[in-house]
Formats: C-alpha cells, sequence, structure tokens
C-alpha cells in the first residue's frame, strides 16, 4: 500500500476545518486551549523522527472534534506535515485500519519519507474510552424504541465532556504521544 499517495490526496488541516459545521465551535475551543506540556526532550525526538501524518476522520465525529486539534498542536511543535481524509470517501485506506472489525475514527498513521508507516494511533486514548464506556451503560440496547433519543443525549454529553474536560484532552496528547517515542 502506496501511503505517499494517500498522504498526497489528503486535505491540509485549514481545508479541514473549513469544511467542519456542527463540531466546528468545540473543535477550534480544543485547538485555541489546549498547551502541549513543556517536554523538549520529547518533542525533539518526535521532531527527529521527520514524520507526516496520515489523519483519517470525519468532519461529523465527535472523536475527531477532540482529537484532530490535538493532533494539529503536537504536529506545529514538532514540525510534522499532517494532511486530513475523509474516512467515509477512502475507505480501501480505511479498511486497512480497522478497529475490532469496524471503521472507528480517527486513525493517524505516522510515515516516513518514504511513505513507510512508523506508527498508528487511533481511534481514542484510554482515558477517553474509559469515560465513554461509563457512559455507554446508561444506553439502552439498540432495538429498543428511545435508543436513538437516549443515543442523542449520549453524543451531547459526550461532546460537552470532549470540548472541556483537559484531563480527556491530556490523555489523548499522552497516548498519541505514547505511541511515537
Amino acid at each position: 500500500m502506496d501511503l505517499n499517495m494517500w498522504y498526497d490526496k489528503g486535505l491540509t488541516p485549514e481545508e479541514y476545518l473549513d469544511t467542519l459545521a456542527s463540531h466546528k465551535d468545540n473543535c477550534l475551543h480544543i485547538y485555541n486551549n489546549f498547551t502541549l506540556p513543556e517536554d523538549e526532550e520529547i518533542l525533539t525526538k518526535i521532531k527527529e523522527k521527520n514524520l507526516r501524518v496520515i489523519a483519517l476522520a470525519e468532519v461529523w465525529c465527535g472523536h475527531c472534534m477532540l482529537c484532530v486539534p490535538i493532533l494539529l498542536r503536537l504536529a506545529e511543535k514538532t514540525g510534522m506535515p499532517v494532511k486530513l481524509l475523509p474516512r467515509d470517501e477512502n475507505l480501501k485506506l480505511m479498511d486497512q485500519y480497522q478497529t475490532d472489525g469496524k471503521r472507528i475514527i480517527p486513525i493517524f498513521v505516522f510515515i516516513d519519507e518514504k511513505g513507510n508507516e512508523i506508527a498508528k494511533w487511533g481511534p481514542m486514548s484510554e482515558t477517553t474510552r474509559k469515560f465513554v464506556d461509563e457512559e455507554k451503560k446508561n444506553l439502552p440496547s439498540k432495538d429498543a424504541d428511545d435508543y436513538k433519543e437516549k443515543f442523542k443525549e449520549f453524543a451531547k454529553v459526550t461532546s460537552k465532556e470532549f470540548a472541556e474536560n483537559r484531563d480527556i484532552w491530556e490523555g489523548t496528547y499522552e497516548s498519541i504521544v505514547g505511541e511515537l517515542i
């Protein structure tokens, strides 16, 4: 699989952010308020790898709303170019990075200058997973009459938490960095 070809197809961060609709405010809030920890040694190690990132994401995805701005801050600090691919338009690539047989996003594929995969991250940190799993306990089964209504409430609660909870932001950052060092 030629990852350079996929990278070249991707949207720039600016192009991706311009396509955001429902999650734009929260995504920009995270981007504008997340500060990387002062750890020059780790950032230098990442920068020295001279990586680029292919991010499989969708503008409607709450997890992407959380993770993409954190990735962008890390990329800025380490000089790591990022290109974003809409998952639903790039299923051939997405199917190479399924989680438990599902097309769960975001997925960040870190590649070297030759297009070799160096690391993969996604779709969420352990901090996020614990929060989401706890919230999911309140959902009825998918065949329940009130599932759609309850899922909308679940999505609203998780989006709010993703946009405001700095512990989740830090957990996401640490998880991404953990794949790179």
